[in-house]
C-alpha cells in the first residue's frame, strides 16, 4: 500500500501559522523590526555604515548586526541612548 501525500498550499501554511502567534508577540516583533529599519533609515540618511554605528555607541559589530535583524528586545535606555548619538527620534509617542 503506497504512502499518500496531502499537497498543501504554501501560503495557507503561513497564514496558518501567523494566525498562531499571539497577537502581544507580534506586536514586539513590529515594534523591533519598525525599530531596527528606522536605525537603518537614519545611518543611510546620515551616511554612516553599521561599523560607524557602533563606534559612537561603543558596541561590536555583532550587536549591532543583531539590532539591525529586528530580532533584538530594545530597552527604553537603549532606545534613548540611540536616539541621542543619532540626534534623531526612533519612536514618536503621541501627546
Amino acid at each position: 500500500n503506497a504512502l499518500k501525500f496531502k499537497r498543501y498550499d504554501t501560503e495557507q501554511i503561513i497564514r496558518d501559522c501567523l494566525a498562531a502567534i499571539p497577537a502581544e508577540q507580534k506586536a514586539e516583533f513590529e515594534l523591533s523590526f519598525g525599530i531596527a529599519e528606522r536605525i537603518s533609515e537614519i545611518l543611510k540618511a546620515k551616511g554612516l555604515t553599521q561599523k560607524d554605528f557602533a563606534r559612537v555607541l561603543n558596541k561590536r559589530d555583532s550587536e549591532i548586526s543583531k539590532w539591525l535583524s529586528g530580532r533584538h528586545n530594545f530597552t527604553t535606555q537603549t532606545i534613548a541612548h540611540i536616539e541621542t548619538a543619532l540626534g534623531c527620534k526612533l519612536i514618536s509617542i503621541a501627546q
